[in-house]
């Protein structure tokens, strides 16, 4: 048999390493309120958004059409 460590524990060992300098992953929680932002850039993708119209199938698959299709 090979003496080579396997792919897995070199990359954890890598992994390992590069922690040094980034430090741990960041750990977040879900519980929290959700914040929406309301500022020009969102209202300018909403409005954008507002030109297409979702059309789903009877098997459950969707596809946009434009409204000036209608």
């Amino acid at each position: 048999m090979s003496k080579k460590e396997p792919m897995s524990a070199r990359f954890m060992s890598a992994t390992g390493k590069l922690r040094m300098f980034f430090g741990p992953a960041a750990r977040g929680t879900t519980s929290g309120p959700v914040v929406y932002r309301d500022d020009d850039a969102q209202r300018a993708r909403q409005e954008e958004l507002q030109q297409w119209r979702v059309v789903r199938n009877p098997d459950g698959s969707t596809y946009l059409t434009t409204k000036r299709d209608e």
